[in-house]
């Protein structure tokens, strides 16, 4: 992972030389994230709030067209509810999963006029940690690390808009949602997960 990063910083700073019109800018902002599950007895899952950051380059294709990768640490999951059965025992948990991906959005940005634009692009996902977070109803709770149990890259699109109030700071509102299975099943478990996230950014751009 680090030597992609490493490549996407040479690619952008190269393509920075060659472009006549290329702007650089960080964001960040609120991420309502769910996951869609599918398989034998799945739970029902419901989203989580949390956060995104990160770095982007706009390069001007024309008046009308722009290309804007961009490396982003995003914060994503679900929650849900389950009777766990124990030595026959039942017992209600409340469970939440968290997933930290480093994403890399490459997004085509289509103006109407100056200052509103819309967007759309592939999304590569890198994950750099996963954990579930236990509450046993009436006994306490837990977390553990469940980074094993998933996918290591997980592949999107978004779509999304955004509005410029000025020629440095912009708002954007954008869903991801996921194209692949992120679940690291065993063969015969039909269990299917993919991202769904919907963020609301605020911008900088120097």
């Amino acid at each position: 992972m680090k030597k992609f990063v490493v490549a996407f910083v040479v690619l952008i700073s190269f393509n920075a030389l060659q472009a006549q019109d290329v702007k650089y800018g960080l964001k960040g902002g609120l991420n309502i994230a769910n996951l869609n599950v599918s398989g034998e007895a799945s739970p029902s899952m419901s989203s989580i709030v949390n956060f995104n950051f990160g770095a982007f380059a706009e390069f001007k294709i024309n008046k009308k067209m722009a290309f804007q990768p961009e490396l982003i640490y995003s914060v994503q999951g679900a929650k849900y509810s389950q009777v766990v059965d124990l030595d026959g025992n039942l017992y209600d948990t409340n469970n939440t999963l968290k997933f930290s991906y480093l994403n890399v959005p490459l997004m085509f940005k289509y103006y109407p006029q100056s200052k509103f634009y819309f967007e759309a692009g592939p999304q590569l996902g890198f994950l750099t940690a996963a954990k579930v977070d236990v509450d046993v109803v009436g006994f306490g709770s837990g977390s553990d690390d469940v980074k094993e149990f998933f996918k290591t890259i997980d592949f999107g699109m978004n779509i999304g808009l955004g509005y410029n109030f000025s020629k440095v700071v912009f708002a954007n509102a954008r869903y991801n949602f996921g194209l692949t299975n992120i679940a690291d099943t065993e063969p015969g478990d039909n269990t299917k997960m993919k991202n769904s996230v919907f963020s609301i950014s605020l911008g900088y751009i120097f």
